[in-house]
């Protein structure tokens, strides 16, 4: 299966087999990740960033990650300091960017930016994020976070909690759950549970997902506990925005109804969701999760852009 020239949209966009193959080489990449090995793999390889909204992890782990394998990096920088202020479409500005590099990441905030730069671009290009749509390369570092840990996928129980309705991160992990054979639950208000689509894909996957809206019912059955910003700046509306803020809380007092071996994952950042409290117990593993960024996107730019260990 050859990943060379690939465009990463979507999920979607690999098979069930694809996704093995990144999360395999993504195991080799670690000790790279860590520094404890070097690579020139990427020699000679540019990588052109395009961050339309802010980001901290995943800008700087799609960086690390191209430093690591020896690939340099040229970075749009404020949209409003490019010619995008002058009026420049989003086509243009990616039939611009494709002739400075080899590869183009890109987060944006309108659904199905990615998309249209991968139709606009005759190099490969990587969805960092669109809106409120997908997050692909998050959902493998999500999984590849599970498998270190748990093993294996089939017959966990997931609990997803927070904002499903706009969290991206949340959509693309699900689909790729189901198609693992992992049970979800979806715990969130009524205004923000995951969207009619997700749960369809979730079904004609083989899942039988369950929505609640009560988190204590659930967290004594998890084995994975997901948790979501409720997300402010995807509300339409403020006042329907403070009619769910600070909805859901993990803590001490929660998890002493959990499993000793749960896990608590976040793609961050957190606001109140996840009291700092949880950090220094065996349960939190979000920032082992924000860590494997790097191994993860390692692999998937070394498989697109070819390059060898």
């Amino acid at each position: 299966m050859t990943f060379q020239g690939m465009d990463i949209v979507s999920i979607r966009d690999l098979s069930r087999e694809q996704i093995e193959q990144v999360l395999e080489r993504s195991e080799r990449m670690i000790p790279y990740a860590r520094g404890e090995k070097s690579s020139k793999a990427l020699d000679g390889k540019i990588l052109a960033t395009l961050f339309f909204e802010p980001s901290t992890r995943t800008r700087m782990s799609f960086e690390s990650a191209m430093m690591r394998l020896g690939g340099r990096i040229t970075d749009l920088g404020v949209p409003s300091m490019s010619s995008i202020s002058k009026g420049e479409s989003l086509a243009d500005t990616i039939r611009m960017v494709e002739v400075y590099s080899d590869i183009i990441v890109i987060r944006h905030p309108r659904e199905g930016a990615a998309r249209l730069a991968a139709r606009f671009s005759s190099k490969p290009v990587i969805n960092a994020g669109d809106g409120a749509g997908q997050h692909p390369t998050q959902t493998l570092l999500d999984l590849f976070t599970i498998r270190r840990i748990k093993k294996d996928f089939s017959k966990l129980n997931v609990v997803m909690v927070g904002d499903l309705k706009y969290g991206r991160t949340v959509h693309s992990l699900a689909e790729a759950l189901s198609s693992f054979g992992a049970d979800l639950t979806f715990v969130a208000p009524t205004a923000l549970q995951m969207p009619k689509e997700t749960v369809k894909q979730v079904e004609k996957a083989g899942g039988k997902p369950k929505l609640t809206n009560h988190l204590e019912e659930t967290i004594a059955d998890a084995d994975v506990l997901y948790v979501t910003r409720i997300q402010k700046e995807r509300f339409p509306d403020l006042a329907e925005y403070q009619k769910v803020a600070g909805m859901y809380r993990v803590d001490k007092k929660l998890l002493r109804e959990a499993k000793s071996d749960l896990i608590v994952m976040h793609p961050l950042p957190r606001v109140d969701e996840i009291d700092p409290e949880v950090d220094d117990t065996p349960h939190a593993k979000y920032f082992e999760q924000a860590f494997n960024g790097v191994p993860v996107r390692m692999a998937l730019l070394n498989l697109v852009l070819g390059g060898e260990l």
